[in-house]
């Protein structure tokens, strides 16, 4: 399902000179129109794919996969104040779903790991003060925090900091998504073997076909930007632009050098030419 719709820069706003507004995609966005279940963002660092991620973000309001939410993290203000600027077409404003940076995955695992700890210091607190009213009421006092701990433990094992990287990523993924969801995801494929990579692209299929759900990701990954039915969205040469699978920078260059790694080998370590007399 299409929960957002478009995003619009009203003609009669100035926006200033600065960043975000001074990236060529922004200054110069009109209107962008999601027609897809899935949207891919996809271009070289510093066009613009990860700012607009990051704005829509803002302007969800969704939870975070983070250390702080989108209304406080000091890192989002500028992006906030773009989100205020821009105008956003909703089918059905989203309530679910979230908002995650990879590069903020460390927080959320150490947040998870310090909640499970406070309820466990809380729990045994609450039941040491029971302990001479007998096991029934023990169990009674501290059946709330029994029953957090052990949808966390449903939820991520003995804790995101417990597994390898790829692992817990994955595990956090699949934790999270939840039905009628908006799912907002920067490079999710940094911490993802290839396989993991088509583990999550299974996982996306069945939130989008049984789930009502839609994901807006901006990647590099030419595995995840072959999903089918996929919108691809270039931000290269300074706009957006519609963008066929075969014809991404990304994918032609990983399938040029797979097809023949020696040649492009060849090239990165062949010895300095001599300099002419």
């Amino acid at each position: 399902m299409i929960h957002l719709r478009s995003v619009t820069r009203p003609e009669h706003k100035k926006l200033p000179d600065e960043f975000p507004y001074s990236v060529h995609v922004i200054r110069d966005l009109s209107r962008l129109d999601f027609t897809a279940d899935v949207t891919f963002f996809v271009g070289e660092n510093g066009s613009g794919k990860s700012t607009l991620l990051e704005a829509i973000g803002c302007a969800a309001r969704l939870p975070t996969i983070g250390s702080e939410g989108t209304d406080i993290d000091p890192t989002l203000a500028a992006m906030r104040k773009l989100a205020n600027a821009l105008k956003w077409e909703w089918t059905k404003r989203a309530t679910r779903g979230f908002f995650m940076r990879s590069e903020d995955f460390f927080g959320y695992a150490k947040r998870i790991s310090k909640l499970r700890d406070e309820l466990r210091d809380e729990m045994q607190s609450l039941s040491d003060s029971f302990a001479e009213r007998g096991k029934t009421a023990r169990a009674l006092a501290t059946m709330p925090y029994q029953r957090e701990l052990a949808a966390l433990q449903d939820s991520y094992g003995d804790g995101l900091d417990a597994q390898s990287h790829g692992e817990s990523y994955f595990k956090l993924f699949r934790a999270r998504f939840v039905p009628d969801g908006l799912y907002l995801l920067d490079e999710p494929e940094a911490p993802l073997s290839p396989t993991r990579q088509l583990a999550l692209m299974a996982s996306m299929h069945e939130m989008v076909t049984a789930h009502r759900a839609q994901f807006i990701i901006a990647t590099h990954s030419p595995i995840l930007l072959a999903y089918p039915g996929a919108s691809i969205l270039s931000f290269d040469n300074g706009e957006i632009a519609p963008a066929k699978y075969d014809n991404l920078e990304h994918v032609i260059v990983t399938r040029t050098f797979l097809n023949n790694p020696a040649a492009y080998l060849s090239r990165l370590f062949a010895p300095d030419e001599p300099s002419s007399p």
